[in-house]
């Protein structure tokens, strides 16, 4: 009985409470001074796809008849899905994070959430909400995956894809569609491309290091230049996709290979044809470096290097590089596996 009264108060609180708020002394809203939160160390929480990750919130006192409510913060629609919701005995779970999620309760103050198998969209902002009453209160964490951007068209050619279009051809390539913030993120580590793309926001953005005529002329200064926002369905860009570490392996199988040979080799190995997003993560968390083209099963033909060489493709920066989508007759090329 006491636990189907839990369950009915528990799903009361599925409805995002208010916050209360202070008005500070410049007139500007402020919030409130956690009386019962810890304010936590850090504010955003690093980790790779295929991890364990848990962010914290701790309470100092355990006020009477509290609940503590994890949600995610959805930017697209300004809204919050329910995670969980603890009265510290009993605990519920909500939506598709559901099977991997849990509460970390190392000890009766802790209402930490650990999120295992970390996937890609998982990355974002959270909210640990303690709800007393007139009394709420929250605390805000970040959770960043490690990883790469990288730009994306298909064999159909640049500027093809509209808003859907690009997030599926990313999630095709076991990636996602970057945020904004991942993308600004490769620019300062050296990300060059002259192509407007979407980004998970739907606004389209291209990233320059060098300033050159065909990318807007040199007199504009480096940086991620802007469309804003874009027509989701009308107006066609390519992708920017984040990947992050692979649950597996990439290698090379060398040969004069066509593409269906090449996915042929692949399977005999008990493997598939490498997708984009797996090479990218492959070059970037395991340091894979050849020099031979190998068909991708995008019908790509991509290589990638970690130490640039005079024998390499005569390259000076790092990268998976592309010789584009060739016939798919052509028997010049190995091909990268996935396993």
């Amino acid at each position: 009985m006491h636990q189907l009264l839990l369950l009915s108060s528990l799903w009361l609180l599925v409805v995002p409470s208010a916050l209360s708020i202070f008005q500070s002394p410049t007139g500007s809203l402020a919030p409130p001074q956690l009386q019962y939160l810890l304010e936590p160390l850090h504010s955003a929480v690093h980790t790779r796809r295929g991890a364990t990750a848990t962010l914290p919130c701790v309470l100092r006192a355990l006020p009477r008849n509290y609940r503590v409510k994890w949600s995610k913060v959805e930017p697209a629609n300004y809204g919050e899905s329910v995670i969980i919701i603890t009265n510290g005995l009993y605990h519920k779970n909500y939506g598709p994070l559901s099977p991997r999620v849990r509460l970390r309760h190392s000890h009766r103050y802790d209402a930490s959430l650990t999120i295992s198998h970390v996937a890609l969209e998982d990355e974002g902002r959270y909210r640990c909400q303690l709800v007393n009453g007139l009394e709420d209160e929250s605390v805000s964490l970040t959770l960043h995956l490690e990883g790469v951007v990288f730009p994306y068209q298909p064999s159909s050619g640049r500027y093809k894809l509209n808003y859907q279009d690009a997030k599926r051809a990313c999630e095709q390539q076991d990636s996602r569609l970057a945020t904004y913030q991942q993308l600004y993120k490769a620019w300062t580590e050296g990300l060059d491309w002259c192509n407007a793309g979407w980004v998970l926001d739907g606004t389209v953005h291209y990233p320059i290091i060098n300033s050159r005529e065909p990318c807007g002329g040199r007199l504009l200064l480096p940086g991620v230049r802007t469309y804003g926002a874009r027509d989701k369905q009308k107006d066609r860009f390519d992708a920017f996709c984040f990947t992050s570490a692979l649950q597996g392996h990439v290698y090379f199988i060398r040969g004069h290979l066509n593409f269906k040979e090449a996915a042929q080799a692949c399977r005999n190995h008990g493997a598939a044809m490498a997708k984009v997003g797996q090479l990218y993560s492959a070059w970037k968390f395991s340091q894979l470096d050849r020099c031979d083209g190998g068909w991708l099963e995008d019908g790509s033909v991509r290589f990638p290097i970690t130490t640039p060489r005079q024998r390499c493709g005569g390259l000076p920066h790092p990268g998976v590089h592309s010789f584009g989508f060739p016939s798919k007759d052509r028997r010049i090329y190995g091909t990268y596996c996935f396993v």
